[in-house]
């Protein structure tokens, strides 16, 4: 370990790590002690358990994309419309009126188990009807990723 002093503040020196101190006035070297007193009441750096932290990655923060689910039925193609919503003195504003989506765990027959679905009433009542093999071959999806 050595300690120099240069214009820019004092330099304390490890084996493996620098770090330079500001200057701090009259900063007291005592070298049999192995620690730097500063003029500040009670600050103390010790040169044998200094431990600088890791660097920080300059990469930007990025944060978690959580998925977004559709407003849009798979089996149906169901999807939003768009309307007027109209007041008593008949002025028009633009509004949506969203599909009927629920989530719904059904009993796939040919997998042997539950596949949770996020469909439409509409399509729930044609499940009912044709069954969910033949409603999913038409719309084009595949249960066994599912």
């Amino acid at each position: 370990m050595a300690a120099a002093a240069g214009g820019g503040g004092l330099v304390v020196c490890n084996s493996s790590h620098k770090l330079r101190l500001p200057n701090l006035g009259k900063a007291k070297m005592a070298s049999d002690l192995a620690f730097v007193t500063s003029q500040f009441g009670g600050i103390k750096l010790s040169c044998t358990h200094l431990q600088l932290p890791n660097p920080i990655p300059s990469a930007p923060l990025t944060l978690p994309l959580r998925p977004v689910a559709r407003r849009v039925c798979p089996f149906t193609g169901k999807k939003a419309n768009k309307a007027n919503k109209v007041s008593f003195s008949n002025h028009k504003t633009k509004k949506l009126q969203f599909v009927n989506l629920q989530y719904k765990k059904i009993w796939w027959e040919a997998g042997k188990r539950y596949v949770k679905l996020r469909l439409s009433t509409k399509a729930l009542k044609t499940i009912e009807k044709n069954g969910l093999d033949a409603v999913a071959k038409k719309a084009g999806i595949d249960l066994r990723k599912e």
